[in-house]
């Protein structure tokens, strides 16, 4: 399943370091619900993203208050792609199926 998604990015509060993350929209959050993957640690999903010139592997984790999916973004693509805390991130997500 290959999304284009845009979210704001923000700075998780909970946490003494730096954990930036963009919340996927509602649709497609329920969306990747749907898919029957096998269980992972904390409903982590992996996914290829890609960000401007960036791509790399991680995965998007279920945020409970949101009730969304969230990608976390690691500092090194927030500096190469000149993103900071509250812009409007564009991202392509390769959701992997299983």
């Amino acid at each position: 399943m290959i999304v284009n998604v845009t979210g704001v990015l923000y700075r998780w509060e909970s946490r003494r370091d730096d954990w930036y993350f963009i919340p996927l929209p509602e649709e497609v959050s329920a969306d990747i619900r749907e898919v029957p993957r096998p269980g992972r640690g904390f409903g982590s999903i992996p996914v290829e993203v890609t960000i401007g010139s960036s791509r790399w592997r991680t995965s998007i984790f279920p945020d409970a208050g949101r009730g969304v999916y969230v990608l976390p973004l690691k500092r090194s693509v927030r500096e190469r792609e000149g993103i900071s805390d509250g812009d409007a991130v564009r991202a392509r997500l390769d959701v992997f199926d299983g």
